[in-house]
Protein backbone atom coordinates (compact mmCIF):
# COMPACT_ATOMS: atom_id res chain seq x y z
CA UNK A 1 0.00 0.00 0.00
CA UNK A 2 1.38 3.24 -1.05
CA UNK A 3 1.25 6.63 0.96
CA UNK A 4 0.62 9.83 -0.91
CA UNK A 5 2.46 12.78 -0.08
CA UNK A 6 1.01 16.15 -0.75
CA UNK A 7 3.16 18.87 -2.10
CA UNK A 8 3.29 22.45 -0.70
CA UNK A 9 1.84 23.60 -4.01
CA UNK A 10 -1.28 21.12 -3.41
CA UNK A 11 -1.68 22.74 -0.15
CA UNK A 12 -1.47 26.15 -1.34
CA UNK A 13 -3.93 25.64 -4.44
CA UNK A 14 -6.30 24.90 -1.54
CA UNK A 15 -5.57 27.80 0.85
CA UNK A 16 -6.21 30.02 -2.49
CA UNK A 17 -9.69 28.69 -3.28
CA UNK A 18 -9.86 30.18 0.04
CA UNK A 19 -8.87 33.18 -1.19
CA UNK A 20 -11.10 33.11 -4.18
CA UNK A 21 -13.85 32.49 -1.58
CA UNK A 22 -12.86 35.77 0.13
CA UNK A 23 -12.74 37.70 -2.90
CA UNK A 24 -16.11 36.57 -4.15
CA UNK A 25 -17.23 38.30 -0.86
CA UNK A 26 -15.80 41.89 -1.46
CA UNK A 27 -13.00 40.61 1.48
CA UNK A 28 -9.22 41.18 1.14
CA UNK A 29 -8.22 37.66 -1.30
CA UNK A 30 -6.67 36.04 1.40
CA UNK A 31 -6.90 32.44 2.55
CA UNK A 32 -5.62 29.74 4.66
CA UNK A 33 -5.42 25.95 5.53
CA UNK A 34 -3.80 24.12 8.57
CA UNK A 35 -2.62 20.75 7.62
CA UNK A 36 -2.13 18.44 10.52
CA UNK A 37 -0.70 14.80 9.23
CA UNK A 38 -1.59 15.34 5.69
CA UNK A 39 -4.86 15.95 6.34
CA UNK A 40 -6.63 19.64 5.99
CA UNK A 41 -8.00 20.08 9.39
CA UNK A 42 -9.06 23.92 9.09
CA UNK A 43 -9.71 25.91 5.98
CA UNK A 44 -10.64 29.71 6.14
CA UNK A 45 -10.59 33.05 4.53
CA UNK A 46 -10.71 36.52 5.22
CA UNK A 47 -13.80 37.59 6.87
CA UNK A 48 -13.36 41.05 8.59
CA UNK A 49 -15.76 43.32 6.44
CA UNK A 50 -18.29 40.23 6.81
CA UNK A 51 -17.73 40.05 10.63
CA UNK A 52 -17.03 43.55 11.16
CA UNK A 53 -14.28 42.78 13.50
CA UNK A 54 -10.56 43.67 12.47
CA UNK A 55 -9.15 40.45 14.00
CA UNK A 56 -10.81 37.96 11.24
CA UNK A 57 -8.17 37.32 8.96
CA UNK A 58 -7.53 33.79 7.29
CA UNK A 59 -5.18 33.06 9.60
CA UNK A 60 -6.85 34.00 12.90
CA UNK A 61 -9.94 31.98 11.81
CA UNK A 62 -7.65 28.80 11.01
CA UNK A 63 -5.60 28.73 13.99
CA UNK A 64 -9.15 28.88 16.47
CA UNK A 65 -10.89 26.38 13.87
CA UNK A 66 -7.28 23.78 13.70
CA UNK A 67 -7.42 24.13 17.98
CA UNK A 68 -11.29 23.50 18.07
CA UNK A 69 -10.46 20.64 15.63
CA UNK A 70 -7.21 19.02 17.74
CA UNK A 71 -9.51 19.93 20.97
CA UNK A 72 -5.84 21.77 22.45
CA UNK A 73 -4.80 25.19 22.16
CA UNK A 74 -1.33 23.85 20.62
CA UNK A 75 -0.62 23.25 16.86
CA UNK A 76 3.20 22.16 16.95
CA UNK A 77 2.03 19.05 15.11
CA UNK A 78 0.42 21.57 12.18
CA UNK A 79 1.58 23.57 9.45
CA UNK A 80 -0.78 26.66 7.95
CA UNK A 81 -0.41 27.71 4.32
CA UNK A 82 -1.51 30.59 3.72
CA UNK A 83 -1.47 33.10 0.27
CA UNK A 84 -0.35 36.24 1.99
CA UNK A 85 2.70 36.20 4.99
CA UNK A 86 1.05 36.77 7.99
CA UNK A 87 0.81 40.39 9.26
CA UNK A 88 2.08 41.02 13.16
CA UNK A 89 -0.83 40.12 14.79
CA UNK A 90 -1.34 36.31 13.04
CA UNK A 91 2.32 36.32 13.85
CA UNK A 92 2.03 37.12 17.51
CA UNK A 93 -1.13 34.28 17.90
CA UNK A 94 0.95 31.78 15.54
CA UNK A 95 3.87 32.35 18.16
CA UNK A 96 1.47 30.87 20.50
CA UNK A 97 0.07 28.03 19.03
CA UNK A 98 3.65 27.24 18.63
CA UNK A 99 2.67 25.86 15.13
CA UNK A 100 5.22 23.67 13.59
CA UNK A 101 5.41 25.38 9.61
CA UNK A 102 4.43 27.96 7.92
CA UNK A 103 4.13 28.46 4.11
CA UNK A 104 3.30 31.41 2.52
CA UNK A 105 2.86 32.87 -0.99
CA UNK A 106 3.49 36.41 -1.54
CA UNK A 107 5.05 38.65 0.87
CA UNK A 108 3.68 41.60 2.36
CA UNK A 109 6.38 44.67 2.04
CA UNK A 110 3.63 46.90 4.87
CA UNK A 111 2.69 44.87 7.22
CA UNK A 112 4.67 41.03 7.18
CA UNK A 113 5.85 39.36 10.46
CA UNK A 114 9.13 39.20 8.96
CA UNK A 115 9.81 42.35 8.28
CA UNK A 116 9.74 42.86 12.67
CA UNK A 117 12.70 42.51 14.53
CA UNK A 118 13.49 40.37 17.20
CA UNK A 119 11.33 37.25 15.00
CA UNK A 120 7.97 37.04 15.87
CA UNK A 121 7.10 33.88 14.88
CA UNK A 122 8.41 30.94 17.60
CA UNK A 123 11.79 30.02 17.49
CA UNK A 124 10.87 26.39 16.34
CA UNK A 125 8.76 27.40 13.80
CA UNK A 126 9.72 26.55 10.05
CA UNK A 127 9.12 29.33 7.58
CA UNK A 128 8.73 28.98 3.85
CA UNK A 129 7.94 31.61 1.24
CA UNK A 130 7.06 31.87 -2.08
CA UNK A 131 5.03 29.08 -3.10
CA UNK A 132 2.45 30.09 -5.47
CA UNK A 133 4.01 34.04 -5.46
CA UNK A 134 2.37 35.17 -8.57
CA UNK A 135 -0.76 34.12 -8.40
CA UNK A 136 -1.18 34.74 -4.51
CA UNK A 137 0.19 38.52 -5.34
CA UNK A 138 -2.19 39.02 -8.55
CA UNK A 139 -5.04 38.13 -6.66
CA UNK A 140 -4.44 40.43 -3.93
CA UNK A 141 -3.41 43.44 -6.57
CA UNK A 142 -6.38 43.09 -8.60
CA UNK A 143 -8.54 43.44 -5.45
CA UNK A 144 -7.00 46.78 -5.02
CA UNK A 145 -7.08 47.98 -8.35
CA UNK A 146 -10.60 47.57 -8.37
CA UNK A 147 -11.16 49.41 -5.41
CA UNK A 148 -9.30 52.54 -6.31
Amino acid sequence: MSTITFSDEYFMKQAFTEAQKAKEKDEVPVGAVVVCNNQIIARSHNLTETLNDVTAHAEMLAITAAAEFLGGKYLNECTLYVTLEPCVMCAGALNWSQIKGIVYGAQDEKRGFSRCEPPLIHPKTSVVSGIMQEECRTIIQEFFKQKR
